[in-house]
């Protein structure tokens, strides 16, 4: 036990902290510049304060593939918490994402990003064109046959082999298309740089494409990137791009969230399918499956350190198990995390382990390897104790990730 170290000994492992404002995108910002004077950013951007909501995803990506300047205020969804009153009464409906320009607020994500162009011009090809239009309607044709496959509990296997066979044959129409692409994108800008980046029509595919790729994963055994070779080029490129890190979250996390935002997912249980589930809910992820990018891990497992030391006190008084033995254990996988030595904890501390296991939340709390290094490390604790007390994570709601318990005192 005398080799766990202690928090001022953890601290001594320093990352310089990223530049939120003018760096990297991060799900930390409250502004955004891109170089501009904050004085010159009129655009207000409403988003889910965890970062789970799609569209909110489909236009972050828009503002910064475009480099918009804008403001950030983030909301609660009503799966995780209470929305703020005072949105609602810019709001009434409540509806995320929404943004604001002199004034004006615009809501539903595609009169969203119409209003953008009309104001700030396109990005790639217009939301109103006939390309575009075709490319929105398979996205929806696709969107319709995975929530049949995913959120419907088929009673025989013809009906879940028919349901299989839809999805199937939705997504190889963007399988086609890919494949035709010279670039690899479905709508990539024309720069004179020749830099290829995604366009919106890209940015409408991708919100959920993350969440088929990790919740198909978890609930049905399907590899997604394996069985279809031209949209795992399409997400690898797009992983190639910080704009589009900022906003990935993990198979973990959509695996779990997913569930009261669609209404449930039910499970083909498959050697597959019980094998991936295992993986993803201990922590050890996918690889490259999940994400398919050559990375420093000592930065990642640093910047993980970095951002539980800035929560540590919250994140213990939140636990609702063992609160003493939590604090100790905690430091036991941050020591594995940074050192790889591994120091046993009292078996009673498992549970707290596997509660905050299940509730690193991405991108809200940090990038998607700084998370899975993290729950690798919790694992490796956890696991020198048998018999665990298993956390489950609730299905119907999330009030388990409401944030005000840290938002009192410290603003995610």
């Amino acid at each position: 036990m005398n080799n766990i170290l202690s928090w001022a000994d953890l601290s001594k492992f320093k990352i310089d902290d990223i530049d939120r404002v003018n760096g990297i995108n991060n799900s930390y910002s409250n502004l955004r510049l891109f170089g501009h004077c904050e004085k010159e950013v009129e655009l207000i951007f409403y988003r889910d304060r965890h970062s789970w909501c799609p569209y909110c995803q489909k236009i972050w990506l828009w503002l910064e593939f475009k480099r918009i300047p804008y403001k950030v205020k983030k909301i609660n969804m009503y799966c995780y918490g209470q929305k703020e009153k005072w949105y609602l009464n810019k709001v009434s409906s409540g509806k995320l994402p929404a943004i604001e320009l002199n004034g004006k607020i615009i809501t539903e994500s595609d009169n969203i990003i119409t209003f953008l162009e009309n104001e700030y011009g396109t990005l790639g090809s217009s939301l109103l064109s006939k390309d575009i239009g075709e490319v929105r309607n398979l996205e929806r044709e696709i969107f319709r046959s995975w929530c049949n496959w995913l959120c419907r509990k088929s009673f025989s296997y013809l009906d879940l082999s028919f349901r299989k066979k839809k999805f199937r044959e939705s997504i190889c129409k963007l399988e086609k298309i890919l494949s035709l692409s010279k670039t690899g994108f479905i709508d990539s800008p024309i720069h004179d740089s020749e830099k290829l980046e995604p366009g919106t029509g890209d940015i409408i595919f991708i919100p959920y494409m993350e969440r088929m790729n990790a919740s198909l994963s978890y609930y049905k055994g399907f590899d997604l990137r394996n069985s279809y070779p031209f949209i795992d080029r399409w997400l690898t490129l797009f992983e190639n791009f910080s704009a589009y890190r900022g906003t990935q979250g993990d198979f973990h996390t959509h695996s779990h969230d997913l569930p009261p935002q669609m209404g449930g997912c039910f499970k083909d249980v498959n050697d597959q399918q019980i094998s991936f589930s295992n993986l993803i809910d201990v922590g050890e992820g996918l690889g490259n499956l999940e994400f398919n990018q050559d990375i420093d891990l000592g930065y990642y497992a640093k910047f993980a350190l970095k951002r539980v030391l800035k929560h540590k006190d919250n994140i213990i008084n939140a636990n609702p198990y063992e609160k003493d033995l939590f604090e100790e254990s905690l430091r036991a996988a941050l020591t594995h995390m940074i050192t790889s030595e591994i120091n046993e904890v009292p078996k009673k501390a498992a549970t707290s382990i596997n509660y905050l296991k299940n509730r690193i939340s991405v991108p809200r709390d940090m990038p998607v390897i700084s998370a899975r290094i993290l729950r690798q490390s919790l694992n490796k604790i956890e696991s020198t104790n048998l018999n665990t007390k298993i956390d489950k994570i609730p299905e119907k709601h999330r009030y388990d990730q409401d944030p005000a318990r840290f938002i009192l005192k410290k603003r995610l």
